[in-house]
């Protein structure tokens, strides 16, 4: 079963995010109190458990919220997913909007490693039903969107 391992916010983009209790998402926004919450398609960023352990693999102590996601996930395949799926997260549901990103900035983590998973592996997502986010909360596809 997929679920969530950590949801994490900051106040201000470009900093590491910190893991939170809960997080409230609300429509066309994302993550309440966060740095990249708005009205455009990256509301709200995910990455795998799976993603970060590679990272840790290559030595470095790094957990939930060091690569600024929002929601960090296990047991789901984010990078498959088809732009346009829709994933049901607790009482919420999220639309994937875009695959990776590029990395205008090197990060402390790509200088520390000479890679980052984030701009390969994180996916970013808009909100479109409202609600709170926890860790341990169970993922679910909805449905698929269409793969580019």
């Amino acid at each position: 079963m997929a679920h969530v391992e950590a949801v994490c916010i900051s106040e201000n983009k470009g900093e590491r995010k910190k893991p939170v209790e809960s997080v409230e998402l609300r429509e066309n926004h994302g993550i309440v109190g966060d740095g990249h919450a708005g009205d455009w398609h990256r509301q709200l960023s995910l990455l795998a458990a799976e993603s970060i352990d590679k990272m840790r693999a290559m030595g470095l102590d790094v957990k939930a919220g060091d690569f600024a996601e929002n929601i960090t996930t296990s047991g789901i395949e984010l990078v498959s997913l088809p732009i346009g799926s829709h994933l049901q997260i607790g009482e919420t549901l999220l639309e994937i909007t875009q695959i990776g990103k590029e990395c205008h900035t090197r990060c402390a983590i790509y200088y520390q490693a000479g890679d980052c998973v984030m701009p390969k592996e994180g996916v970013f997502a808009k909100v479109i039903t409202r609600g709170t986010v926890r860790a341990g909360d169970e993922i679910r596809m909805v449905s698929h969107g269409v793969r580019e």
